[in-house]
């Protein structure tokens, strides 16, 4: 039972060790000139993708006065989709759309990838009209 035991505790420090990496979200600063939010990226291959390309800066449209949507510069590899999301919800809707959800909601078929939530008070980008973002590791 102890060489059990000593054995487990062997792997699960291996894994710390080796993989920690994937246990800490990335967290990203977005500003702009209507305020700032920080946000932890979800842990999938488009997510980390986006970590990679930053800093960028993304200017974005309203969408249906529920979000900004911005193009960016290259495609992100694909993930799982859901069609429902929060106020808060960092999105990619094709392989390049960022989008910035203020509102909760559902979109259609095939769903969105999940990037990311965001930590802050996501109201700065409810109100109409274009906004330029800024996107950098915290």
């Amino acid at each position: 039972m102890k060489r059990l035991t000593e054995t487990s505790m062997i792997a699960a420090l291996l894994t710390l060790l080796l993989g920690g990496s994937t246990l800490a979200q990335d967290r990203i600063l977005i500003s702009s000139d209507w305020g700032n939010v920080t946000a932890e990226l979800a842990d999938n291959a488009a997510a980390r993708a986006l970590a990679g390309m930053l800093p960028l800066t993304i200017e974005m449209d309203d969408h249906l006065r529920q979000e900004k949507t911005g193009n960016l510069p290259a495609a992100l590899p694909a993930a799982s989709r859901q069609r429902e999301f929060s106020a808060r919800t960092l999105g990619l809707w094709s392989s390049g759309d960022f989008v910035i959800y203020y509102r909760n909601g559902r979109v259609p078929s095939p769903g969105i990838v999940i990037l990311g939530q965001i930590q802050g008070d996501v109201s700065i980008f409810d109100r109409p009209g274009k906004v330029t973002i800024k996107i950098h590791k915290e």
